[in-house]
């Protein structure tokens, strides 16, 4: 077997902590520095708010903008059932999409715009918002997704962990974007004003965000996944990139010239269907890429076939779910949800040693996850 697997089993003496978890001051500092940022430029968005549209019409805007969110948050929260990733990151990208991107996109968007018409530039909006605008979010929102893949490097496994962050970080951004242009609609005074921004943005629009950047994700998901040399994941991420800002400028170019509907229907709904698809065709990539490395953990001996056949469909681990709950309650419910994230981060791990795209601390971090295998079995099963 290639990438120096060796098949031997050896149970821990004692139960291990988690092989994911980073050391506690390094986390702390982590938690601290996010919970700082998120506090400063929240408050700061919230002061723009109250000062620009007051608090009434905020909340309101706030009300409908997070309407969308119902419908999208939990597509990509679907395209991540099979190793879900933490909810503290989640959480991180959308707050990051919320408030830091938007702060950071007013801030530079609004500088960039004032350049233009200092210099005297023609058509000012416009360069605006089909240049400036695409350009300065996407790079902010793909932020997001690097800061993740440094902090995960280990546990970022590929293209779905990358558009799943993508997913939430556009996800956040267009939730406060539109508060900002739901309520600018209110205070216009314009009778249907409203309610066009609200189909416009909120019903035609909810994965405009999220699917532009999910182009930033895709790139650096194979970068992780496939490439093999530094030159090859920075092609990937930068490729990856250029489309979200290329997508981003075709959306805005299509409303800023007047023919947003007939690129809306020729163009945008395509691209939305044919995201559909990718996501669809990702996630039955994943369950097959399951199935095919755990098998040869299997033929080793750190997994029986049966486990791999369980590990490798969604329904077959949900009633693998119930049955830990029937056998040993709560507690063995939870070993064995670790148990099936662990085993599919083996998986993707084993599938980038294959690729030599694993980086030279792979072969440790795989025996640390077949190790904590054992571990979390023996806490549904019993030794």
């Amino acid at each position: 077997m290639s990438g120096g697997f060796t098949p031997q089993y050896v149970p821990p003496a004692t139960p291990m902590s988690n092989p994911t978890a980073r050391p506690k001051q390094r986390r702390g500092l982590l938690i601290g520095v996010a919970v700082v940022l998120f506090l400063v430029t929240g408050a700061v968005m919230l002061w723009f708010f109250a000062r620009t549209l007051g608090w009434h019409t905020t909340a309101i805007s706030a009300g409908f903008a997070a309407l969308p969110l119902f419908v999208v948050l939990p597509m990509f929260l679907w395209l991540d059932r099979l190793e879900a990733e933490p909810v503290r990151y989640l959480a991180f990208a959308f707050l990051w999409g919320a408030v830091c991107a938007t702060l950071g996109a007013l801030i530079l968007n609004t500088s960039f715009e004032a350049v233009l018409i200092a210099l005297r530039v023609a058509d000012s909006d416009m360069y605006s918002a089909v240049v400036g605008a695409p350009i300065v979010e996407e790079t902010l929102k793909g932020a997001a997704i690097l800061i993740i893949l440094f902090v995960r490097r280990r546990e970022f496994d590929g293209v779905i962990d990358g558009v799943v962050y993508a997913g939430m970080v556009g996800s956040g951004f267009a939730f406060v974007e539109n508060i900002l242009y739901l309520g600018s609609s209110i205070q216009s005074g314009e009778d249907g004003r409203f309610a066009f921004v609200f189909v416009v943005r909120c019903l035609m629009g909810p994965f405009a965000h999220p699917l532009f950047t999910a182009a930033t994700g895709i790139g650096l998901g194979l970068a992780v996944a496939s490439a093999r040399t530094m030159g090859g994941r920075w092609a990937y991420a930068v490729c990856g990139w250029v489309v979200a800002v290329c997508l981003h400028a075709i959306w805005n170019l299509s409303a800023t010239i007047g023919m947003f509907e007939s690129t809306y229907a020729l163009f945008q709904v395509p691209l939305f269907i044919g995201f559909l698809a990718l996501f669809y065709v990702l996630r039955r990539r994943e369950n097959r890429m399951v199935g095919t490395y755990l098998s040869q953990y299997a033929d080793a001996g750190w997994l029986t076939h049966p486990e791999v056949h369980m590990l490798a469909s969604l329904a077959n681990r949900r009633s693998a779910r119930k049955w830990a709950v029937s056998q040993g309650g709560k507690s063995a419910r939870s070993a064995m949800v670790a148990f099936q994230d662990t085993a599919s981060a083996l998986a993707l791990l084993r599938s980038r040693m294959v690729a030599g795209a694993a980086g030279a601390a792979a072969q440790a971090h795989e025996y640390e996850l077949l190790t904590h295998l054992t571990t979390q079995r023996a806490a549904f099963i019993g030794r």
